[in-house]
């Protein structure tokens, strides 16, 4: 395995590679077409680099752990906007998830309906290309984001364009308190009515889920809402009487303890965990959402972001977007063996002028196609 210390040393090793790289983080995220090629960990660049609460900005080397940063961001009652997603549950792996896995496959969490993805708070980036370039765009406050818009393109393009070293995100206030209004036994299609109704409300909804099969065996629609302590006990207030005319038995959950391993679950797509179920990842238009469903009827679902996220477990081997054809989205297959990976491909292909301006950057950055070739198709 290839370890590079430091960014100089990241760009020399790319520099003199003569084989393809297989980039690694923390090892957490098997995602992706399988990659031939020698191991490249970013391990060794690791620690935060600046941390500035007044400016609401924090800067980290790419192999910094995502746990370090959210400690020294919940030491000034401050976090990352996006809520990222934890993949060791659903995969079954172990290792550290890293700031730079993070951005390199645009990780966001349940709270994106409302905060934006992890690109929307990355500010600033340096990354080594494929030729051993170190580049750097952005900046590391929010008044120095300038010139072309690299930060946004090498957010979730799986380190196919660039080795990531450096990354700074702006950051936001803690939350004082969070409510849950939890409404029991509605259909997917009512679910996603009532969350669209929830999101449309002015009440500032951070999580809209719906858990088909909850702990109970019962289907659960999940609106949460975070702020001032009294502010979250009138906004939850008032819709669950704006959300009483979809049915169902609803309450309010306002007991931390409970709440916090819930949304984790939804979050990590904890229902999946342990099973032998091939998962897929199905963006689509939240009213798209109950049709995604109808066209897996044998599949295990949860619904995240309104109904626009569609978390799917189906028989190993399924073609899931066989399944879907004349549903506008896409789907991405998270966790299947090798076998399935090469053969339906991990990531959902690409419109032909799409694929063109892709082929193009990969050859811009990239020349030599060295960095996770084929990882993304």
């Amino acid at each position: 395995m290839l370890s590079p210390r430091d960014e100089s040393d990241l760009s020399e090793v790319v520099r003199q590679t003569r084989s393809p790289l297989r980039i690694t983080g923390g090892g957490t995220r098997p995602i992706g077409n399988p990659v031939e090629g020698d191991a490249l960990s970013l391990a060794g660049l690791s620690g935060i680099t600046l941390y500035e609460p007044g400016a609401l900005t924090v800067v980290a080397k790419a192999g910094t752990p995502v746990a370090e940063i959210e400690a020294a961001l919940a030491a000034e009652n401050q976090r990352l906007p996006f809520e990222p997603m934890d993949h060791r549950t659903l995969l079954g792996t172990e290792g550290t998830p890293t700031i730079g896995g993070v951005v390199a496959a645009n990780v966001s969490g349940p709270r994106r309906i409302q905060a934006g993805a992890c690109r929307d708070g990355l500010i600033g980036v340096r990354f080594v290309d494929g030729m051993g370039t170190v580049l750097k765009n952005g900046g590391r406050v929010m008044k120095n984001v300038t010139g072309y818009d690299l930060v946004k393109l090498m957010a979730g393009n799986y380190g196919t364009l660039g080795v990531l070293s450096e990354v700074s995100f702006k950051v936001l206030p803690a939350t004082a308190s969070m409510a849950t209004v939890m409404i029991a036994g509605l259909t997917a299609h009512k679910a996603v009515a009532a969350m669209s109704a929830a999101l449309a409300s002015p009440f500032e909804v951070t999580g809209a889920a719906h858990v088909p099969e909850a702990a109970d065996g019962q289907p659960a629609t999940l609106i949460r809402i975070e702020g001032f302590e009294a502010s979250v006990a009138y906004r939850a207030g008032e819709l669950q009487t704006l959300l009483a005319r979809f049915g169902g038995d609803s309450r309010i959950e306002t007991d931390p303890d409970a709440l916090a391993p819930l949304w984790r679950g939804v979050r990590d797509a904890a229902a999946f965990a342990g099973t032998e179920l091939d998962v897929w990842r199905i963006s689509v238009k939240p009213t798209d959402g109950p049709s995604v469903a109808g066209a897996l009827p044998d599949a295990k679902h949860l619904f995240d972001w309104g109904g626009g996220l569609v978390w799917a477990g189906v028989a190993p081997g399924t073609d899931v977007r066989a399944a879907l054809t004349g549903i506008a989205g896409h789907a991405t297959l998270i966790r299947a063996s090798d076998e399935t990976r090469a053969r339906l491909g991990a990531f959902h292909p690409e419109p032909a002028p799409v694929a063109a301006l892709s082929a193009g950057l990969r050859k811009k950055f990239d020349p030599r196609g060295i960095l996770n070739p084929g990882l993304m198709g």
